[in-house]
């Protein structure tokens, strides 16, 4: 999937948006997806200045965003005005290496657990074939209510 295709499936935008590639996907089963990590993202000059890293927070969204696109691949759905997924948990999440501007961070994630609007995802994130992060975890579908406008 291209930059285009997956803002169809993804309800995030600048500067939350931190999938820009799917290399592969094989809906029911997993997703490996691309974050190019870039000097000029937006959190970098106030997370260590003197030695950028990427914050682990983000790093378990871009899972996160792998996994939403695999369930909606899954679903063969996408992402519209009055849905949303919403996390309910993360487990097991650990952080192995820095995530440095410049790094091709390789996001896999793969469906653990999927019964009534729950989804439960096994995560890994790499650079350079080497993990840096891991996480399980578990998210749910959600309406929105949308008040009407008059």
């Amino acid at each position: 999937m291209d930059i285009n295709q997956i803002l169809q499936h993804l309800p995030h935008r600048y500067p939350m948006l931190m999938i820009d590639r799917v290399l592969e996907c094989v809906p029911g089963e997993r997703v490996l997806a691309l974050k190019n990590v870039s000097i000029n993202e937006p959190y970098f000059p106030g997370h260590y200045p003197h030695q950028p890293v990427m914050p682990g927070v983000l790093i378990i969204e871009t899972m996160a965003q792998a996994s939403a696109i695999l369930a909606f691949k899954t679903l063969n759905d996408r992402s519209n005005d009055d849905t949303v997924y919403y996390f309910v948990g993360i487990e097991g999440a650990r952080f192995k290496k820095p995530v440095l501007p410049g790094d091709q961070l390789q996001v896999e994630a793969s469906i653990v657990y999927h019964k009534r609007g729950m989804w439960r995802f096994k995560t890994r994130a790499m650079v350079d074939g080497q993990l840096v992060s891991e996480a399980e975890l578990m998210c749910t579908l959600r309406t929105i209510d949308v008040p009407v406008q008059q």
